[in-house]
């Protein structure tokens, strides 16, 4: 059902606003598509105020938070038969030609926006930061843990040097044991799960150095990384664990893996047939 219009809700409020709040209501309006993509960080920069200020907006509004606004938002600007918690446009109308398509250019649009955002020197530096250390260990909460071990699956084929914890409290004491020798890799879309910025804090704290990737350069997270690699997919409030997203991640994910195993072809090669070997034996 859709829900109560945010811009009527807005307009309805308007007067009693402070200054900053009628800052924040202009902008939201005038760029109502946009802000359903935005983090609260950016948001406050396009308004030109401060997190607290977004923050004390949403609840004028009557909202918990901005999350929850974001989502009452989706709702609002969704075109009629849109879906808003699917991606790529798709209407209750469309054909399945029409979903088919527009769910491929999604994907092909979220791959292409990652490219695009891929820094080189960035990607240089993590992959030197891999090579020298002790240890690193992929982390995520919800979807990005289902990623993070994606790729810990595909590093471990070709070093010994790889981890993954399941588990919140797993994560946490795993990061608060991490050395100066050992790298962390946080895997977050929002770059605001409340789980992953403590095993970022953690991982500081003992030294450790962070590469994130995540969507948005600013944010709670990534005030603790080292490197931040950007994935282009964008994902609404009511996307939770969209593929689109998902593959933007494992495609930068896939670049880190392929540059490590060619600078480390040496080792990386004796491993991947070793481990090939060992579960040779599964298959018929």
């Amino acid at each position: 059902m859709r829900e109560i219009s945010i811009t009527s809700t807005i307009h309805s409020h308007y007067n009693r606003f402070t200054a900053t709040e009628k800052k924040t209501a202009d902008y939201i309006l005038e760029h109502a598509d946009a802000v359903v993509y935005m983090s609260i960080t950016d948001l406050a920069e396009g308004c030109g105020v401060g997190e607290a200020s977004i923050f004390r907006f949403c609840k004028a509004l009557g909202f918990k938070g901005y999350q929850q606004f974001k989502i009452a938002l989706a709702h609002s600007i969704s075109a009629d038969n849109e879906i808003p918690q699917l991606s790529g446009q798709v209407r209750i109308q469309d054909t399945l030609e029409d979903a088919v398509f527009k769910t491929l250019q999604s994907n092909i649009n979220a791959l292409n926006e990652t490219f695009k955002l891929i820094q080189l020197d960035s990607i240089n530096r993590a992959i030197d930061l891999l090579i020298q250390s002790d240890r690193f260990i992929f982390y995520g909460v919800g979807s990005s843990l289902m990623t993070a071990m994606e790729a810990n699956n595909k590093f471990m084929r070709i070093t010994n040097k790889t981890g993954c914890s399941v588990d919140s409290h797993q994560q946490a004491m795993s990061a608060a044991l991490m050395s100066e020798k050992d790298v962390a890799i946080i895997i977050s879309y929002s770059g605001s799960t409340k789980d992953s910025i403590e095993v970022a804090k953690k991982a500081k704290e003992r030294g450790a150095a962070i590469i994130v990737i995540t969507r948005f350069v600013k944010s709670p997270l990534t005030s603790y990384s080292d490197i931040t690699l950007l994935c282009g997919a964008n994902e609404g409030p009511l996307q939770g664990g969209s593929l689109s997203a998902k593959i933007a991640q494992l495609y930068l994910l896939d670049v880190l893996y392929v540059e490590y195993f060619k600078r480390t072809y040496e080792a990386s090669i004796v491993n991947k047939e070793n481990t090939s070997a060992a579960v040779a034996v599964k298959l018929f």
